[in-house]
Order: structure tokens, then C-alpha cells, then sequence
């Protein structure tokens, strides 16, 4: 029996991986308050592998949580990594995969999505930015779970807003 102990953390790696990294500095820090196990510690997986492996490897990291965290950025909603179109393996002659594996052409955020509601686990959408912006997260989760701003303007400048992230956490 697996326990879902952890927080599984999705995010575009291209576009958003400074508010990844501040989600670790809080967590890591002994002067933030914020506090988490990451899913991510379980099972790893490298950018390398196909598509189909490294979506094996994230429905166990899945299957250990407890709450998704999903960052929302300009492009998240239309990120295609991970889609099996675009793995050398893939033929797109016969729509099939030449190593005779099922076709997913999800990206990894949006198979995130799928697996997090299918689990029924807590569903927390962390905007980067001052203000939710519903349209730029995937369509599975748009109205699921609690959706935050991760910044607020302060004294004319934006800065992150740790007490909203911190509560949308507990």
C-alpha cells in the first residue's frame, strides 16, 4: 500500500523553474515556515528517456501525494513536451510508436493534470504572477482546487507573496 504523504510539484521547467526554485528555498529554508515532503524524491527520471518512461515515472511520484502544486505561466497551457509525437520513436506514418507502446499525445503538465484528478488528491494552481489567470492553465484543472497568485505588488514592486502561497498549502 503506498501512502500519499507528498507534494507533487508541475510546473513548465522551461518557462517557470525560478518559482520551482523559490517553492525549495521556502521549503529548505529554516527561516520560512513553509514545509513539504516533494514527490519528485521518490522516483527519478531523466530528460532523456522517452516520453512514455518518464510518464511512468511521474504516475509513481503521483501515486505517493497528497496534493498537487501546479505552476501556472504564460505557457503552460500550451507546452507540447512530452507528447508522444515528438519521440524518435514515434511513426507518424501509422500513428503508431515503433517500440509497440500505447501513444499519449498529452504533454507531461497536461497528463499531470489528468492523474491528479483521477486520484482525487488536493488541487493547488499557483499563478506567476499578481493575479489568477484561468485561461492560461490546462483546461482539467482550470476550475478544480484552490487557484493563487504567487505575487503581489508592494510599494510599487512585485515581490513573491509567501503568506498566500503558505496558506494555500495547508
Amino acid at each position: 500500500m503506498v501512502y500519499r504523504t507528498r507534494t507533487y510539484i508541475a510546473a513548465d521547467w522551461d518557462g517557470d523553474r525560478d518559482v520551482v526554485e523559490q517553492l525549495h528555498k521556502w521549503n529548505d529554508s529554516n527561516y520560512w515556515g513553509l514545509s513539504f515532503p516533494d514527490a519528485h524524491d521518490l522516483q527519478q527520471s531523466r530528460d532523456s528517456s522517452l516520453p512514455c518512461s518518464i510518464k511512468s515515472s511521474l504516475k509513481k511520484r503521483m501515486d505517493g501525494s497528497k496534493r498537487f502544486v501546479l505552476i501556472v505561466g504564460d505557457a503552460t497551457d500550451t507546452v507540447t513536451k512530452g507528447s508522444c509525437q515528438y519521440c524518435g520513436s514515434y511513426d507518424s506514418g501509422t500513428s503508431s510508436c515503433d517500440r509497440l507502446h500505447s501513444i499519449d499525445y498529452r504533454s507531461y503538465i497536461k497528463y499531470e493534470c489528468d492523474k491528479a484528478v483521477e486520484a482525487g488528491i488536493d488541487i493547488v494552481v499557483l499563478y506567476n504572477s499578481a493575479r489568477v489567470t484561468r485561461s492560461k492553465c490546462p483546461l482539467k484543472v482550470r476550475f478544480e482546487g484552490n487557484h493563487v497568485p504567487m505575487k503581489c505588488w508592494k510599494d510599487g514592486v512585485l515581490k513573491w507573496d509567501y503568506d498566500a502561497v503558505k496558506k494555500a498549502l495547508q
